[in-house]
């Protein structure tokens, strides 16, 4: 049984930074892909990044340059570093599992693609 367990939100002011981490288990990494969604109130949700096991990344335009996908293998987990933060960042943060490496190619995430999701947390970020 797959499951991904978000931790490292909380609330920040405008400029300041925090560290998602997803921790993994029961899912297998080799040649797959995992990544970080979010959503705010009466938006739906969206791709954030992305990061297959071999090291390709996506990412959403409106995070490029702030924010940094990684993976520790080892640990079976997963990290978004978010930089420069912006009260636009503020929502319930994602991260997600998919069954094929096809969901790490191409320039934008498809939700459709990533099959298993975490309980998601927080991150509200003020003027």
């Amino acid at each position: 049984q797959v499951q991904l367990v978000e931790s490292g939100g909380g609330s920040v002011q405008s400029g300041g930074s925090l560290r998602l981490s997803c921790a993994a288990s029961g899912y297998t990494y080799n040649n797959n892909c995992m990544g970080w969604f979010r959503q705010a109130p009466g938006k739906e949700r969206e791709g954030v990044a992305a990061i297959a096991n071999h090291g390709s990344t996506i990412y959403a335009d409106s995070v490029k340059g702030r924010f940094t996908i990684s993976q520790d293998n080892a640990k079976n987990t997963l990290y978004l570093e978010m930089n420069s933060l912006k009260p636009e960042d503020t929502a319930m943060y994602y991260c997600a599992a998919a069954l094929s490496p096809s969901a790490c190619v191409g320039s934008t995430l498809d939700r459709i693609l990533f099959v298993y999701w975490g309980q998601g947390t927080q991150v509200t970020v003020s003027s």
